[in-house]
C-alpha cells in the first residue's frame, strides 16, 4: 500500500475491491448530489495563510473532544452497512481508531453488533442512534450501549424520513445482497472481498436482527427497517433519550443556527455540523458553509464538531480554523477499509495527520488548539 499517499488514492483501490452497490452506497448523495458535492467543493474556496520564519518544532496535535484525549482532532463518524465494505468492519475500523488514539463511533445501521465491538476492542467507543417507532427497541439500545462501556451516545436527528438516494435505488442495494445475475457477478468480480465474507458470519444488521420485536429473518428485517424510521422525532424525545443515556450527548444533523440554539438548550454536550453527507436534503448547504453562523449561534454554551466533505487534513485544519473542536470522517475511512482492511483505516488515519501536521506547521502553528479565523484568508 506505500503507493497509496491520499485519500483518493484510496477511494479508487476501494472502487477496485468493493462490490458497486455497496461502494456506490457509501460514495453517492441524494438526488442530484449537488449538497454532496458541494461538501467538498467549498473548502477548496477557503484559503490558508502561509507563514516564514516561525519555530515550527514541537508540534502537537493532541487534542479532546468531550473531555476525551485524542491524538488528533478528528473521530470516525458513524456510517451504516460499514460491515459491507469489507468483512467485520466495524470492528477492524474501531480496532484501527483505538490504536490511533481517536474516537470511534459505532451506526445503529451497523454491521456488527455493539456487543461485537465492545468484545473486540479495549476502549469505549460511541454509539450512533437512530430513533425507530418502536420505543422499547429504542430504549433496549441505549441500554445495550450503556452495558458495553460507550463513552458518548451520538443521537442522530436528521434521518426522520429518507432521502431519495437514486444510486441505491438502481443498484438494488440489500443487506446481504439478493441473488441476481447483476449481483452475483459484482460479488464474483471481487473475489477478496468474497472470500473474507465467506469467513464471517456478520452479514446482515446484528444490532437489530434478534433483539426487536418480530424480527428473526432477513425478509422480516427489510420490512421492519422500512417502517422503522419515525417521522414524530421531536426535541422532546431528546430529553427522554438524555434522561434515559444519562452521558455524554452528542447530537448529529445540525445545520441551523436556530436549531444549535436549541440543542444547547435540551442539555447536549456537542453538537455536529452535518448534512447527512448530502444524503438527505439533496439543496441543503454545504456543512463547511454554515459551520461559522453556528459557532457564533451557540459560543461556548456547546461544543461544536464537524461532519460532511473532508477529505484530506488540510480540511481539517480549515474546519477547526471556523470554529469546529473536532471534526468527523465517513467516507475516507470506509474508502480505506474497502481498500485494505484494518490496515487502510490506519493508513487513512496516517495521511490525514501527516497532512494536518505539515499544514500546521506551513501556517506558522505549533499546537493544533491554537489555532482559529486568524490562518484564513477573508
Amino acid at each position: 500500500m506505500s503507493t497509496l499517499l491520499t485519500i483518493d488514492d484510496l477511494k479508487r483501490q476501494a472502487r477496485r475491491r468493493v462490490p458497486k452497490m455497496f461502494f456506490d452506497y457509501a460514495d453517492s448523495g441524494s438526488w442530484t448530489e449537488a449538497t454532496y458535492r458541494a461538501n467538498e467543493e467549498d473548502f477548496a474556496k477557503i484559503k490558508l495563510r502561509q507563514r516564514v520564519l516561525v519555530d515550527m518544532t514541537n508540534r502537537s496535535l493532541e487534542s479532546t473532544m468531550i473531555g476525551e484525549k485524542v491524538s488528533m482532532p478528528i473521530a470516525l463518524a458513524p456510517t451504516g452497512l460499514t460491515g459491507m465494505q469489507h468483512a467485520d468492519g466495524e470492528i477492524l475500523a474501531a480496532q484501527a481508531a483505538e490504536e490511533f488514539g481517536v474516537p470511534f463511533t459505532l451506526s445503529t445501521m451497523s454491521i456488527c453488533s455493539i456487543e461485537d465491538v465492545a468484545a473486540a476492542t479495549k476502549k469505549p467507543f460511541w454509539f450512533q442512534l437512530y430513533v425507530m417507532r418502536d420505543r422499547d427497541f429504542v430504549a433496549s439500545l441505549i441500554d445495550r450501549a450503556k452495558d458495553a462501556g460507550c463513552s458518548a451516545l451520538v443521537l442522530t436527528l436528521d434521518l426522520q424520513i429518507l432521502g431519495q438516494r437514486h444510486k441505491d435505488l438502481r443498484n438494488g442495494l440489500s443487506t446481504p445482497p439478493k441473488f441476481t445475475p447483476k449481483h452475483v457477478w459484482q460479488v464474483a468480480t471481487r473475489p477478496r472481498w468474497l472470500v473474507g465474507m465467506m469467513g464471517t458470519r456478520r452479514r446482515t444488521f446484528r444490532n437489530i436482527a434478534c433483539h426487536a420485536k418480530g424480527v428473526t429473518d432477513l425478509s422480516s428485517l427489510a420490512v421492519w427497517t422500512a417502517e422503522q424510521f419515525d417521522p414524530r422525532l421531536s426535541w422532546k424525545d431528546v430529553a427522554w433519550i438524555k434522561e434515559r443515556w444519562g452521558g455524554k450527548l452528542i447530537l448529529k444533523g445540525i445545520l441551523d443556527p436556530d436549531d444549535a440554539r436549541m440543542a444547547a438548550e435540551a442539555g447536549a454536550d456537542a453538537i455536529v455540523v452535518s448534512n447527512h453527507g448530502g444524503r438527505q436534503l439533496d439543496g441543503a448547504p454545504s456543512s463547511i458553509s454554515v459551520l461559522p453562523r453556528v459557532v457564533e449561534a451557540v459560543g461556548d454554551r456547546v461544543e461544536v464538531h464537524f461532519d460532511g466533505g473532508i477529505r484530506s487534513g488540510q480540511d481539517v485544519l480549515k474546519a477547526l480554523c471556523l470554529g469546529a473542536k473536532g471534526t468527523f470522517i465517513g467516507r475516507p475511512f470506509l474508502y480505506g477499509l474497502g481498500a485494505g482492511g484494518k490496515d487502510g483505516v490506519k493508513l487513512t488515519l496516517d495521511i490525514l495527520r501527516k497532512e494536518l501536521d505539515t499544514t500546521l506547521a506551513l501556517c506558522g502553528k505549533r499546537d493544533i488548539t491554537e489555532v482559529g479565523k486568524s490562518l484564513l484568508y477573508d
